[in-house]
């Protein structure tokens, strides 16, 4: 059965479009489309990887200056923040783009431009969720759009990798007047991120002895070995598809090419598994650590000589949780996404910062999924569609207004 939005959401929907006002913000981002393209390209050129997004951060600053918002500041966490006030009686949403990106301080970065793209490391995760919510408040101060509850434009830290999405959870957690969250990842309108899937993150060293590859063979357990049974018996888990869960062991370390004729001391490795389930999360950390000791007993009675014990380090967990499909806010976003022409999909699951927002116990939702196109996040090829990417923003700022408030429409929040 096709996605319903409620009467009660798409009349507000309805109205909030009507707005002359709406209208002329509309119109002003398609205009405004390559000012806020050279804010993304500029910002995409300030190297910015995980912990290290300080130089981005005081750029988006004072853009965030520039565009006349208030008490501009960068928090105790390191994210950039700016406050687009309201004249009261709304909802406080905030509206944020990830400043971190996967590339090391030293890869390079050269804007090229051809074909209708525009190709650079960053330049689509997240920098552009980054310029898209200026291209917000740009359009609002175009427009002269008053809403009734604050706009948080934030520019977060910490999103990627083992930055565990901590820059967003610092924020929810220090900002209790938030009523609602929209992310911004990416550069597309169709996909519609409102569930959060959960992420465990592990470090296992496995020690022995160790010792002479041949003399010390049948004296002492074999660390690799304790570890290569743990990874046999992970590898053979069956887990379930719905609710989605996953599990991969992603390094393994021993050993060096100077030792190879070496039994080592120590082995490590480092799994990561998920669901969008916290029950069958933490059911699948239970099976991965018998297995670990399964794996640790099995060596050592092999041997008999020695016993292979284990340390752990929690690298980083999020948790997992969800929304109903019909929350106000997730209807909302269905409904402007139609609006501007496209046919939404909601995504199951996601690693995003819509999921520190639900854990907070806000409404929220990611945007910026689901491109038309292959945009190679992630990758030194990574690149970015100009065609139609005022979109965005504009669906942005339309699910922005329906949380927040405004004088034709009330907010959609509860």
């Amino acid at each position: 059965m096709s996605y319903q939005v409620s009467e009660k959401i798409q009349n507000k929907v309805n109205a909030l479009t009507a707005s002359e006002a709406v209208k002329k913000a509309l119109d002003f981002m398609v205009e405004d489309q390559y000012n806020v393209i050279d804010k993304q390209c500029e910002l995409t050129l300030i190297p910015a990887p995980t912990g290290s997004e300080a130089a981005k951060a005081a750029r988006m600053l004072e853009m965030f200056k520039e565009e006349g918002l208030e008490d501009c500041h960068i928090d105790e966490f390191g994210n950039c923040v700016g406050i687009r006030k309201g004249i009261g009686g709304g909802k406080n949403v905030i509206i944020e783009g990830h400043m971190d990106t996967v590339f090391p301080m030293d890869t390079k970065l050269e804007i090229i431009k051809e074909d209708g793209w525009i190709k650079c490391p960053g330049i689509v995760d997240d920098t552009r969720g980054c310029a898209v919510v200026i291209g917000v408040v740009r359009a609002l101060n175009a427009a002269g759009i008053q809403t009734k509850g604050d706009i948080h434009v934030v520019g977060t830290v910490k999103e990627e990798g083992t930055g565990a999405l901590m820059g967003m959870k610092y924020y929810c957690d220090h900002h209790p007047e938030l009523d609602a969250s929209i992310s911004v990842d990416g550069p597309g309108i169709t996909g519609i991120t409102y569930e959060a899937t959960g992420i465990q993150t592990y470090e296992v060293t496995f020690h022995g002895i160790g010792g002479h590859a041949c003399a010390m063979f049948g004296k002492v357990a074999n660390p690799i070995h304790a570890a290569g049974r743990a990874i046999a018996k992970i590898s053979e888990f069956q887990v379930p598809s719905d609710p989605m869960t996953t599990f991969a062991i992603t390094n393994l370390e021993a050993g060096s090419y100077a030792a190879v004729h070496a039994i080592v001391g120590a082995a490590t490795i480092r799994f990561n598994f998920r669901s969008n389930s916290q029950p069958e999360l933490e059911k699948l950390r239970e099976r991965i650590f018998n297995a670990i000791e399964e794996a640790c007993k099995e060596e050592t009675d092999r041997w008999g000589q020695d016993t292979i014990t284990y340390t752990v380090k929690h690298i980083c967990d999020v948790n997992a949780g969800n929304q109903d499909a019909h929350t106000p806010i997730v209807e909302g976003a269905m409904a402007v996404t139609r609006f501007l022409g496209a046919d939404p999909v909601l995504g199951n699951g996601g690693s995003t910062n819509c999921n520190r927002a639900i854990e907070a116990g806000l409404p929220a939702v990611c945007l910026g999924i689901g491109d038309d196109y292959d945009s190679q996040c992630h990758t030194l090829d990574e690149r970015f569609k100009i065609k139609d990417a005022y979109k965005g923003t504009q669906q942005t700022m339309l699910l922005a207004l329906l949380c927040a408030g405004t004088e034709e429409v009330e907010s959609i929040i509860e």
